[in-house]
């Protein structure tokens, strides 16, 4: 099934051919449609919606537990947002980066093969 970007749109306001852009919000890469004559943009609906999952993800507050196993400590992470990242990376490969970013900021990065291991040690 052939994606809507790979249509061709004309600006209902002026009747000038569009240009195929990606714009870029907070990280997000956001395919669009832009007249050329008046700047009016048209974002795709499927990136818009990722945004938008995003968006109440990131403004949403989780409370999770710290818990001490051997001498390391461990947080349990959301389901919801191993899904949306999932969901976003398609496949993530490795391990989660970790860094100490301020004295209360403590940052998890997504990269590698959790999504297999989530997925052969937890089945939905």
């Amino acid at each position: 099934m052939k994606d809507i970007f790979e249509t061709t749109m004309v600006c209902e306001d002026c009747d000038q051919k569009t240009e195929k852009i990606i714009t870029n919000k907070e990280g997000f890469q956001i395919r669009a449609w832009r007249c050329k004559e008046c700047q009016k943009l048209w974002p795709h609906p499927l990136d818009m919606q990722e945004y938008e999952n995003f968006q109440r993800l990131k403004n949403k507050e989780f409370q999770v537990k710290l818990r001490l196993v051997g001498n390391s400590y461990t947080v349990s992470i959301p389901r919801e947002i191993i899904d949306f990242e999932e969901e976003m990376q398609r496949e993530i490969d490795d391990m989660i980066r970790m860094t100490l970013e301020g004295p209360e900021k403590l940052s998890l990065f997504f990269s590698g093969k959790l999504k297999r291991f989530i997925n052969d040690n937890h089945p939905r």
